[in-house]
């Protein structure tokens, strides 16, 4: 093998387990962000729900009117109690759907 076909072959390597490495970093920050999540009831506008609207709805982007109590959309973890939801007994989102009030 020649030296610049060594060079080479080093310099390919080398950049192959950069990329594997920056990969893997990619994936575990993901998976760090998406556990410091939680669900949210009664917060998603109508259409804009991440999941579960009720029975009959297929799932993401099924709400059919705003704050809808059975309907959820994820949100940064510790927070879901803070967000206003003008449907909800307490005025804020809640972690397990309720019954709609004012709506």
């Amino acid at each position: 093998m020649t030296t610049i076909n060594k060079k080479l072959t080093s310099a390919s390597l080398a950049m192959a387990f950069g990329t594997a490495i920056s990969l893997a970093a990619l994936s575990g920050t993901a998976v760090a962000a998406e556990g410091a999540m939680e669900k949210c009831y009664g917060v998603a506008l109508a259409g804009q729900n991440d999941c579960k609207a009720g029975p009959g709805t297929s799932c993401a982007g099924s709400s059919t009117k705003d704050y809808q109590g059975n309907a959820w959309s994820l949100v940064p973890e510790g927070t879901c109690v803070q967000v206003e939801s003008p449907t909800s007994a307490t005025g804020f989102g809640q972690l397990n759907e309720f019954t709609e009030v004012n709506s």
